[in-house]
């Protein structure tokens, strides 16, 4: 599977998160060529503002291998991760990083751009155009 092919399974996250009302971003975590995580925002429903798509993907990727560390793993998702995102995403020694849109106002490259691991190789712009339809309807609505 390609990159695309990935990424649209975390479009399908983020679709899931949109129909409960969450801000509509999905990921997952592919590790030797099979998805071990699966994950959407969960903000609204556990009241938790760390519910990020991005923050339950490592969590559930970690307790799939048995191990903190995912460097052998490729996190897909539909937007650019926020700071916080990122520094888990850099704690964890991910091996890439693979998003869709840019997130201009509350994106890592704004506020952290060096907080990923060195070694974490980074891709944009995969799916960028249905990830930012989802998230201006999901906002449009909201209005």
């Amino acid at each position: 599977m390609t990159d695309t092919d990935y990424m649209k399974q975390a479009l399908i996250e983020a679709q899931k998160a949109y129909e409960q009302d969450e801000v509509p971003i999905g990921a997952v975590i592919v590790c030797k060529g099979r998805i071990i995580a699966r994950a959407h925002n969960l903000t609204e429903m556990l009241n938790d503002v760390t519910a990020h798509a991005e923050m339950q993907a490592i969590t559930a990727a970690a307790n799939n291998i048995g191990g903190k560390y995912l460097n052998d793993c490729t996190l897909y998702v539909t937007v650019e991760p926020c700071p916080m995102c990122a520094g888990a995403i850099g704690w964890s020694q991910l091996g890439k990083l693979v998003y869709g849109a840019e997130d201009e106002k509350r994106g890592y490259h704004r506020y952290a751009p060096d907080v990923l691991h060195p070694k974490t190789e980074v891709v944009s712009g995969v799916c960028a155009e249905e990830a930012t339809a989802l998230m201006k309807e999901f906002f449009k609505n909201k209005r």
